[in-house]
């Protein structure tokens, strides 16, 4: 890759992502990898975890590696096992898992590293690569750009122009020569995510519910429908047989038309989709009614709540989140910190304030009680948790107000901080909302967009203030 076409910064807000094969390629994860695992060995990733089986193999550091289904999966999981290698560490080979697995592995068997190869929700020729630390929570920032740094200076796949070739991040053996570490398949550990399952809900009896699953084609179709058995529920499965091009395709948690069309058919309690890594979820009521991450949380919070496990903390949300959450909350005088969007942001302030539950609209909820990763399958059974005998369609946890969201293409997305006339009707907009609903214009982290984003008690204003103000972007900026 060029320096002229390089970005930025190579991690995103969720670790480094591209199409596989040209951005994402085979010597990129190599080098990742390797200087990740590097980082591991000489113990700057996440804090020293408890080890489960006593030394490591020759003090080698442990690394986890685990993907979804896409066809890069398998190249990439060489690669990365490669580089964890040439580091002088183990590569210990997962398999086909979601995302929230790697963190309750890692502290199930007292890894180093975690290294997960997936690009989420995104479609199958996309992947990623993103780590998780000792402590199980993803890489510092901090750390990210150390990985980079060493990445560039050692050449290779970020090398400038002429830069010299790789160099290898590997540890020195007793007799100076550079240490190989192994690379072993990790075997049982579908089963011991499902153990982990079961022990946490191992009071929730899903017997006589009817549950239907999307599973996008990706890394929970076989571990979701499991769980739901085992705990007793009948269930129809989704969007469960890849073939490493499927995933996400016209399916799971951004595509829900085919669940919902199911749940209105009738014969269904409730549906629930996952996004291709699962970390994330959405589900549907009796009704065929979509219920999306704020739904969600807000059953979650008040059950957690009443329960006792929220203790003196409150919840984590991202600028997003409906207005008719903040209302349930402030009823139910829970407290509310708002991020920027982004779960990485949300776990920021989790941690910082001692607080367990966040999430985003997007269906990504953490509840740090079970794991520091969204979890699409525990979350689902955490709001069936909520629910008791109660169905989805009475849910009741919030009044979620009409909300239009317009983005608009503009020349220059960091000019609208500068846009005075268009600063002032944001806020005479917002005023005329206040304690009603609320006006929200930010530009795209991204793209050359601004999204303008409208709450407001009825559709019909909703959609107006959104037009006046779409009006007033494009004549400004567009």
């Amino acid at each position: 890759m060029s320096a002229s076409s390089r970005p930025a910064r190579l991690f995103g807000t969720d670790g480094v992502r591209g199409v596989a094969g040209e951005f994402l390629s085979a010597e990129l994860a190599l080098g990742l990898c390797r200087e990740a695992a590097a980082a591991a060995a000489s113990g700057r990733v996440g804090a020293e975890a408890e080890r489960a089986g006593g030394q490591r193999p020759g003090g080698r550091p442990q690394v986890l590696v685990i993907r979804d289904t896409r066809e890069s999966g398998e190249m990439l999981q060489a690669a990365a096992a490669a580089g964890i290698s040439e580091a002088g560490a183990d590569a210990l080979l997962g398999g086909v898992l979601p995302t929230p697995a790697a963190p309750l592995l890692m502290r199930r068997y007292g890894l180093d590293l975690g290294v997960v190869i997936s690009a989420s929700h995104n479609p199958y020729y996309d992947n990623g690569i993103k780590f998780f630390g000792a402590d199980g929570f993803k890489l510092s920032d901090e750390l990210e750009d150390e990985i980079e740094s060493a990445l560039r200076a050692e050449g290779g796949a970020l090398a400038e122009e002429g830069g010299a070739p790789g160099a290898g991040g590997g540890r020195s053996g007793p007799d100076g020569h550079p240490e190989i570490g192994a690379v072993r398949v990790l075997h049982g550990t579908e089963e011991d995510y499902l153990r982990e399952l079961e022990t946490r809900f191992k009071g929730l009896d899903l017997s006589g519910l009817d549950v239907a699953l999307d599973c996008a084609n990706g890394a929970t179709y076989r571990v979701a429908p499991e769980i739901f058995r085992r705990l007793g529920a009948k269930v129809t499965v989704m969007a469960d047989t890849p073939d490493g091009r499927n995933i996400n395709a016209g399916c799971g948690s951004t595509h829900l038309q085919t669940l919902t069309e199911r749940l209105v058919d009738g014969g269904h309690h409730v549906g629930f989709a996952f996004d291709g890594d699962g970390d994330r979820v959405l589900a549907v009521d009796g009704a065929g009614q979509v219920v999306d991450g704020d739904e969600l949380m807000a059953l979650i919070a008040l059950h957690m709540r009443h329960s006792g496990r929220l203790g003196d903390g409150g919840v984590a949300v991202t600028v997003m989140t409906n207005y008719g959450f903040h209302a349930a909350m402030r009823e139910a005088e829970v407290p509310v910190a708002t991020t920027s969007v982004g779960d990485r942001y949300v776990l920021q302030e989790l941690r910082a304030r001692g607080w367990l539950l966040g999430g985003e609209q997007s269906g990504h909820i953490v509840d740090l009680s079970f794991n520091s990763s969204g979890d699409g399958v525990a979350c689902a059974l955490l709001a069936l948790e909520a629910l008791g005998d109660r169905p989805l369609s009475d849910r009741g946890a919030m009044e979620k107000l009409p909300q239009r969201l317009v983005n608009v293409r503009v020349r220059d997305r960091e000019a609208l901080a500068q846009a005075a006339a268009v600063q002032e009707a944001v806020r005479a907009e917002d005023r005329s909302l206040e304690g009603r609903g609320r006006v929200l214009v930010r530009p795209s982290g991204t793209e050359p967009l601004v999204r303008v984003m409208v709450e407001a008690p009825s559709d019909e204003e909703a959609e107006a203030v959104c037009e006046r103000l779409v009006a007033l972007v494009e004549r400004e900026l567009g």
